[in-house]
């Protein structure tokens, strides 16, 4: 049987954080190869080696975000 990572080990392996992991799930960006769906209506997902090899791909493909700006200083 495979070595299989669930969503928060599969996050750290690729190098992004779990909420990213998520919103990629649920754009579409990435599928691991298997998926449980729970009794309560949740889903488990099971990411392999390869998932987290594409998973690393989609990261580099992916633009970084906007940077904050700095906050000012207000005058006293």
């Amino acid at each position: 049987m495979k070595k299989t990572y669930g969503t928060q080990q599969a996050a750290a392996k690729i190098g992004v954080g779990f909420r990213t992991l998520n919103r990629w799930l649920a754009l579409g960006k990435i599928r691991p190869s298997t998926a449980i769906k729970m009794p309560d209506g949740r889903t488990l997902w099971l990411w392999t080696d390869a998932d987290i090899a594409k998973g690393r791909k989609v990261k580099a493909a992916t633009k970084p975000g906007p940077k904050a700006k700095p906050k000012r200083k207000r005058p006293r």
